[in-house]
Formats: C-alpha cells, sequence, structure tokens
C-alpha cells in the first residue's frame, strides 16, 4: 500500500499556494527538483497521471514563457543604492504611520509629543511615573513596532 502525504506547497511564479494529496515518493521528487514549480517543469507531459498536474504544468510553463519575453534590466551599483535607501525610506515612513495609527486608536499620546497636543492629558501624564507598568508596555509596543 502506498503511503499518501498531504502537501501544501508554494508555486512561486504565481505567487500562490496549493494544496495536494501525493504520495510520499512524490514529495521526495519534489524536494530533489528544487520546489513543485521545478517538479513540474521537469516531468515530461506523458508521466503526468492526473488533469490538475497537467493543468498546472500547462499554466507555469505559460508564465515561464511570458517572462521570459519580458526585457531584463540591470541597474548599475548606484541606482541599486538608491533604490534600497528610497526602500528604506518608505518602510520607515509605514512603521511610523503605523505606529502612529496605534497611539491613535490606543489613545496614548507618548512622553515626547508636542505640549498643545498633551495638555489635556497633563494630570494623566505627569501622574504616570517612569518604570510604571503602563509605560513599560507602551515602550514595548513601540519597540516591538
Amino acid at each position: 500500500m502506498i503511503g499518501q502525504g498531504g502537501i501544501g506547497s508554494l508555486i512561486y511564479i504565481l505567487d500562490r499556494h496549493i494544496r495536494v494529496k501525493v504520495t510520499t515518493h512524490a514529495i521526495r521528487c519534489i524536494d530533489k527538483a528544487g520546489g513543485i514549480d521545478e517538479y513540474l517543469l521537469k516531468t515530461p507531459y506523458h508521466k503526468m497521471d492526473t488533469e490538475m498536474g497537467l493543468f498546472w504544468k500547462a499554466k507555469i510553463e505559460k508564465m515561464y514563457e511570458e517572462l521570459g519575453k519580458m526585457e531584463v534590466v540591470f541597474f548599475t551599483p548606484e541606482d541599486e543604492d538608491r533604490l534600497e535607501e528610497q526602500f528604506r525610506e518608505i518602510k520607515l515612513a509605514e512603521r511610523a504611520a503605523r505606529r502612529d495609527a496605534r497611539r491613535k486608536m490606543y489613545g496614548w499620546s507618548g512622553k515626547k509629543d508636542s505640549g498643545a497636543d498633551t495638555e489635556g492629558t497633563q494630570g494623566e501624564t505627569s501622574a504616570r511615573e517612569e518604570g510604571s507598568p503602563d509605560t513599560d508596555i507602551h515602550e514595548q509596543m513601540l519597540a516591538n513596532a
């Protein structure tokens, strides 16, 4: 009797997970080929047993064919550095926006806000002491942001 193992695989070219039931031998073959994409591409059509396998093989081949027609552009090292810096700036801006949204959602103004924002909560912030449990929780939330 052939043992069956469920496998959830990521088809990299399609950036999509599929869930199929395959034999342990097929799992080993997929691993040896380097993933389900490569396994499907390397397996000849006459060895494909299922319609689903044939469908995914054809779909992946079509995607690779379309990728092959695309023009490839290489960046200079200076352009790559500039793009990495822009990406880093975008990530930092997104992180700051998420942090501000969390602060608004939870109603925490923080210690370093301007005086205009903290005038209404002056009593609250002075009541909180350095090292109090409330301050520690908020600092941990900021550290995890």
